[in-house]
């Protein structure tokens, strides 16, 4: 790219407006976890939602408050605004780093998460109803009509499990904390997002990974059942102790979406 375009792009990258944004991203990104985790609560205790118990259903219940739409366009704002710093970090960033080629990889891979998330509150905000489970289960159905589909539809479910797995790895690891200035914190107030860190990003690997092991199981064993999140938390549900289990998944999501929102304060950008 020439010297004059790129700078041009790292400056929209940089640009103040966008990196407010981005921030406010963050705190909506955490928000949609922390519902997701009460939306699990409720169905493991009982509680009646008609929404589905996924990023959907927590988009919905947004939807259901007063000022519902306007407050899903702002958070759809958001979230594209999120997607577009990462394009800008995928592109032009983690210059001189140590695995940068990965680093860009992956924030190209958030990048396209984030837009996904975004799109999607656009859409609940037009009136669409139809949940994320049961958008994965139709375009399940459309890959398996392709040849060698019902390969293709076991190499996505393992390639999600690799995606929860490294999300437990960073758990454990703490390597999330290289996104997070922990410095500018008190010793107390560091340890406490660590925590949250390390909870949350746990819990959503195993939910990650709950998805993608139900989406290969009922590939290969021909299982016509539910998928997505919402599916993999009732197969959680369903489960010795399904109740605790899921509670635990729960607190874990609330974790991830603190320190999400804990991120817009002191992650640089």
């Amino acid at each position: 790219m020439p010297t004059a375009a790129r700078n041009v792009a790292r400056q929209v990258g940089d640009s103040m407006p966008l990196e407010i944004l981005a921030h406010a991203g963050l705190i909506a990104y955490g928000l949609i976890h922390i519902l997701v985790g009460w939306l699990a609560l409720l169905m493991a205790w009982g509680g009646s939602t008609a929404a589905s118990s996924d990023l959907s259903g927590a988009l919905q219940t947004v939807a259901k408050q007063p000022f519902g739409n306007i407050m899903l366009w702002l958070v759809a704002g958001c979230l594209v605004a999120l997607a577009l710093w990462q394009v800008s970090e995928s592109i032009w960033g983690h210059r001189n780093r140590e695995g940068a080629k990965r680093e860009r990889v992956v924030s190209g891979t958030k990048a396209l998460v984030y837009a996904a998330l975004g799109v999607s509150a656009a859409r609940v905000a037009l009136g669409s109803r139809s949940s994320s489970s049961g958008q994965q289960q139709e375009a399940t159905s459309g890959l398996l009509t392709l040849p060698a589909g019902r390969v293709m539809v076991v190499v996505a479910g393992v390639i999600i499990i690799g995606v929860g797995v490294a999300h437990v790895v960073k758990g454990v690891k703490k390597s999330f904390l290289k996104e997070i200035a922990t410095l500018s914190m008190s010793p107390v107030a560091g340890q406490g997002v660590t925590r949250l860190g390390q909870i949350g990003y746990i819990a959503k690997g195993v939910a990650v990974g709950a998805v993608g092991g139900l989406l290969t199981y009922a590939t290969v064993t021909f299982d016509p059942q539910r998928q997505g999140l919402d599916g993999a938390l009732h197969a959680i549900l369903a489960q010795p102790s399904g109740k605790f289990l899921l509670t635990v998944l729960a607190f874990g999501f609330v974790a991830f979406g603190l320190f999400a929102m804990l991120q817009s304060r002191y992650r640089p950008m």
